[in-house]
């Protein structure tokens, strides 16, 4: 069962910048912001700051895969925006799990059993 979309048109990120809150860490940057809907809708943002193509979209599909095996822990019916730092380029699946987990915890988003 799928229980998040994804944020794609440039009003929706900037209303989550606006009026999101945020907490950083390393790796990461996460907003977030109710929207009333009841499901998620997720949006990634990778700079050129990080590297070249290959390597953002590498740091893309690590974020998508660590949120989607644990989007059940999540609440529901929130918008987020997961911003990579460049020190995300150099690391793994592990850690880039390790800091969405973190910043789950820190937004009081994330259910652990």
């Amino acid at each position: 069962m799928r229980f998040s979309e994804s944020l794609r048109k440039n009003h929706q990120f900037r209303s989550v910048y606006k009026d999101g809150r945020s907490h950083a860490n390393r790796y990461l940057i996460m907003y977030i912001m109710e929207n009333g809907l009841g499901i998620n809708r997720i949006g990634i943002s990778v700079s050129k700051k990080v590297g070249n193509s290959v390597v953002r979209h590498r740091v893309t599909r690590l974020i998508r895969e660590s949120y989607r095996l644990h989007e059940d822990i999540f609440n529901s019916g929130l918008d987020m925006v997961i911003i990579a730092r460049p020190s995300a380029a150099a690391v793994g699946y592990r850690e880039v799990e390790s800091a969405l987990l973190h910043l789950g915890k820190l937004h009081h988003i994330a259910q652990f059993i």
